[in-house]
């Protein structure tokens, strides 16, 4: 079984971004999940972990730096971006490779992780957990409701922070294209 390795997005060659895009874009087809340009902005900048099965990427989870806050507090978070398992590989254990390698990594630099995703099931079995409290975004113009993304955010505890009020509002920076 392939080992997850971890690497800047400097590290990536153009033949392995080009790979790693059309893993992504095979996952996300449809026309209201498809992986953008901004998508792939979202997730630079940071560590990519990865497994390899014979020569081709199957699995993938990007951790980039953010600012949450909350509870009183900006967190410095690793975020979780472009999470993805190939379609024909799915089900045999790769995603949860790739995403323990991602939350030992979040615990071990970073006060707090965090995600949006629809896929509970998956990461609450690796100790991630629902925010149940109001989203906003931070603007020039102050704080904005994202209420299209209350009860999507899910974060994983640190021991920076070992605990956090779940329904305290939450509020990540903005940027362009999905800002959670």
């Amino acid at each position: 079984m392939a080992n997850v390795i971890w690497c800047s997005t400097d590290e990536l060659g153009h033949d392995e971004v080009a790979k790693l895009r059309a893993v992504l874009d095979a996952a996300w087809s449809g026309p209201y999940d498809a992986f953008t340009d901004q998508d792939w902005d979202h997730a630079t900048d940071g560590l990519h972990f990865i497994v390899h099965e014979e020569g081709e990427i199957v699995s993938h989870a990007a951790v980039v730096e953010r600012r949450i806050h909350t509870n009183g507090r900006e967190l410095r978070t690793g975020y979780v971006e472009a999470m993805v398992t190939r379609p024909d590989r799915q089900r045999r254990g790769l995603g949860t490779r790739v995403m323990k390698e991602a939350g030992r990594h979040i615990r071990e630099a970073y006060d707090l992780g965090g995600l949006g995703t629809g896929e509970f099931g998956f990461y609450e079995r690796l100790e991630w957990v629902r925010w149940d409290g109001p989203t906003a975004v931070r603007t020039d113009a102050g704080e904005v409701r994202t209420p299209e993304e209350d009860g999507l955010i899910m974060v994983l505890f640190t021991p920076a922070v070992p605990e956090l009020d779940l329904s305290a509002p939450i509020a990540c920076e903005w940027r362009p294209g999905d800002v959670w």
